[in-house]
């Protein structure tokens, strides 16, 4: 079992910056993303990067998200700028057995890690 480790998170205010991280335990997935919650909404996918690194992102967060990875280190990363308070939210790591993901669908992956909290203050 693949076991992902989110870290990064924090409070920061609105205009900020932070960069999450992602440690995976064992080995690195093909497909691997972002996703974010908040209480009473569904979860929804931030960022993605497939196995040959292409990106897709979320348009709520284009131009502000960068979504990455250090293969040597097995460590996934996000780094997000210009946040707003409509960023606060529960961030997860996730990761899928396939090469391409697919979309930002959570459905499309297969383990989570168990989140870290993005709360922005205007």
């Amino acid at each position: 079992q693949v076991q992902l480790v989110e870290s990064g998170g924090g409070s920061v205010q609105a205009g900020g910056s932070l960069r999450l991280s992602c440690a995976v335990s064992v080995y690195f997935y093909n497909c691997m993303g972002w996703f974010r919650q908040t209480p009473g909404k569904e979860r929804e996918g931030v960022a993605t990067v497939n196995g040959d690194g292409t990106t897709n992102y979320a348009d709520s967060v284009k131009g502000r998200f960068t979504i990455s990875r250090d293969m040597a280190n097995k460590t996934l990363y996000l780094e997000i700028n210009s946040l707003t308070p409509e960023d606060t939210a529960m961030y997860y790591c996730a990761a899928a057995m396939r090469w391409v993901c697919g979309g930002l669908q959570p459905a499309n992956f297969n383990s989570w890690g168990q989140g870290t909290q993005v709360t922005v203050s205007s």
